[in-house]
C-alpha cells in the first residue's frame, strides 16, 4: 500500500513534449538552439579563459563579467542539453528528482546572474559617479563576499521549492509540455491546490529579480544624470556606450525571463509555444551575447580575448 501510494503521490519520471503541437518543427529549431548553444559555450569559457589567465584583468569590472560568465554557463547547461535531446527525440524522459534538481539549478543561476548584474550596475554608478572612492569600494574582498552572497541568496530564495514540490500529490500527471522542468511547470502538474506554490513563486519573483530590476534603473538613471554633467562631449559618449550595453544585457535577460513568470500566473491567453520559446530564449539568448556585448564594447577586454584567439 505504501508503494502505492507514493507511485500516486509523485511520478517516478515526466514525459517531456517540448513544443506540444509543433513537434514538426523540433528538428529545425534544435539547429539555432545548439548553434546559439556552442556559441554561448565557447564565448563564456574564453571569457573566463582569458580574465583567469590576465592578470591586468583581475580589476572589478572584469571580475563581475567572469562570475556572470559561470551564471551564464550554469543556466544554460542546466536546460539546453535536456531540451535538445527532446527536440531530437533521444530522451524525452526525466526522473522525478532530476526534474526538481534542474528546477533547481535553474532558478537558482538565475538569481544569482540577477544579483551579479545588480553588482554591475553599482559597479558602475561608483566609477562614474564616485571615482575617488571606487578602489576602496571594490577591493578583491568585497568581490568575493558578492559573489558568495550571490550564491547564498540564491540558495535560500530556491531551496524551499524543492519541499514545495515534493509534498504536492501528482495523482500519475507525468507529461509536461515544456522543454525542461521550472517550478510552476511542475507545480500546475499536481492534483491539489498549489495556491502556496503560486503564492512563494510571485514573491520571490518580486522579492529577488523584481527588486534588482528597480534598483538597476535607479542606478543607471543616476549615472546618467551625471554622465550629462560632464564638460566632456568624449567622457559622455564613453559613459553612454557603457551603459548601453548593460542596458542591452538587461532588457534581454529580464523581458522574456518576468515574460515566462508571469505568464504561469496571469497568462491565460497567450499561445503555449509562444510562452515556451520564450522560456528557452531566457536561458540560452544572454548567454550566448553577454561574453559578446562586453567584449565587443570593452577594448581593452577585446584586445586580450583577440591575443589568445
Amino acid at each position: 500500500m505504501g508503494t502505492v501510494n507514493q507511485s500516486s503521490s509523485q511520478p517516478a519520471a515526466f514525459l517531456l513534449l517540448g513544443l506540444a503541437g509543433l513537434e514538426d518543427l523540433h528538428t529545425w529549431l534544435s539547429i539555432p538552439f545548439c548553434l546559439m548553444y556552442i556559441v554561448a559555450l565557447l564565448g563564456n569559457l574564453i571569457l573566463l579563459f582569458v580574465v583567469a589567465t590576465e592578470q591586468s584583468l583581475h580589476r572589478p569590472m572584469y571580475l563581475f563579467l567572469a562570475m556572470l560568465a559561470v551564471a551564464d554557463l550554469v543556466l544554460s547547461s542546466s536546460t539546453v542539453p535536456k531540451a535538445l535531446s527532446v527536440f531530437w527525440s533521444l530522451s524525452k524522459e526525466i526522473s522525478f528528482h532530476a526534474c526538481l534538481t534542474q528546477m533547481f539549478f535553474t532558478h537558482l543561476s538565475f538569481i544569482a546572474e540577477s544579483t551579479i548584474l545588480l553588482a554591475m550596475a553599482f559597479d558602475r554608478y561608483v566609477a562614474i559617479c564616485n571615482p575617488l572612492r571606487y578602489a576602496t569600494v571594490f577591493t578583491h574582498a568585497v568581490i568575493a563576499k558578492i559573489g558568495l552572497a550571490a550564491i547564498a541568496r540564491s540558495f535560500c530564495v530556491m531551496f524551499p521549492t524543492i519541499f514545495l514540490l515534493q509534498r504536492l500529490p501528482y495523482c500519475g500527471h507525468s507529461i509536461m509540455p515544456h522543454t525542461y522542468c521550472e517550478h510552476m511547470g511542475i507545480a500546475r502538474l499536481a492534483c491539489t491546490d498549489i495556491s502556496i506554490n503560486i503564492w512563494y513563486g510571485f514573491a520571490t519573483t518580486l522579492l529577488s529579480p523584481g527588486v534588482d530590476v528597480v534598483f538597476i534603473g535607479v542606478s543607471y538613471v543616476l549615472v546618467l544624470r551625471a554622465v550629462f554633467r560632464l564638460s566632456s562631449k568624449d567622457a559622455q559618449r564613453k559613459a553612454v556606450g557603457t551603459c548601453s550595453s548593460h542596458a542591452c544585457v538587461i532588457l534581454m535577460f529580464y523581458t522574456p525571463a518576468f515574460f515566462s513568470f508571469f505568464t504561469h500566473r496571469f497568462g491565460r491567453n497567450v499561445p503555449h509555444h509562444v510562452h515556451i520559446l520564450l522560456a528557452n530564449l531566457y536561458v540560452l539568448l544572454p548567454p550566448m551575447l553577454n561574453p559578446i556585448i562586453y567584449t565587443m564594447k570593452n577594448r581593452f577586454l577585446r584586445e586580450k580575448v583577440s591575443q589568445v584567439l
